[in-house]
């Protein structure tokens, strides 16, 4: 849990799950759009699996995804960018210096927003033990120094086995018990602390109440180009329909 409530602010940006990477380039068009101020927010909200593949410790998923590292970059000199990190992106402190990065330890992350209290978390945070497990050893810095020899020495072989497991996977699937999965999902969390849980991960664009909390899972940009936008009547959800620099 973050150490005191971040704020967030009115107009605030929430983008979850754009899976940048060859098979989705929505994000880049996105960001440019707020660099030329097509789409205005005082505060981004990145809300994980930003990126199909950055890792901090891995030099070579950074420079393949460089113009977008550095575009992300350039905004956070300007306007508020909050990272929580997924499963698919995440030791990212150095890659963004002047983004508030929060790990998969520190979700869900306390917020306030108009006097409400607000939980944010990318949704991967309380998976099963060895999940647990895997998410602790994968992001250990030498674990990752490790695959990254190995993957140069091998003309990053790992990196294109993953893309090629990625490219095959459908990220736009509906879950048709999500809400018993999410009420179980979250069972062990006081939610009566809670104005609104707010999740990405699922994909799922939904929406409902778990008890007196609003509980809603984000679009994934990488399915119809969806986000949402906050205001003093909640969440609304929005769509981009791209546009030039």
């Amino acid at each position: 849990m973050s150490r005191s409530p971040l704020k967030l602010l009115d107009g605030a940006i929430f983008l979850s799950d754009a899976h940048y990477s060859f098979k989705h380039k929505e994000l880049y068009d996105f960001l440019k759009a707020i660099r030329s101020q097509q789409i205005q927010t005082p505060q981004l909200i990145l809300m994980g699996d930003i990126f199909d593949l950055l890792f901090g410790g891995i030099p070579y998923t950074v420079e393949r995804n460089k113009e977008v590292v550095d575009l992300i970059n350039t905004l956070s000199d300007n306007i508020e960018i909050i990272y929580l990190e997924g499963n698919h992106d995440f030791n990212l402190t150095s890659i963004f210096p002047g983004v508030k990065v929060f790990s998969i330890r520190q979700q869900p992350v306390a917020c306030e927003f108009g006097g409400q209290s607000v939980a944010l978390a990318h949704g991967d945070f309380d998976g099963p033990l060895g999940y647990r497990f895997y998410t602790a050893v994968i992001r250990n810095p030498f674990v990752l120094r490790f695959l990254s020899m190995l993957d140069s020495v091998g003309r990053h072989f790992i990196i294109k086995a993953l893309d090629a497991k990625l490219a095959r996977k459908n990220d736009c699937h509906s879950m048709y018990t999500f809400e018993q999965y999410v009420t179980r999902h979250l069972s062990k969390k006081d939610l009566s602390r809670y104005t609104m849980f707010i999740e990405g991960h699922h994909h799922q664009n939904h929406a409902f109440n778990i008890g007196e909390c609003r509980y809603v899972n984000l679009p994934a940009l990488a399915c119809g180009s969806g986000y949402m936008s906050l205001g003093k009547n909640g969440l609304q959800s929005c769509r981009f329909a791209g546009g030039k620099d």
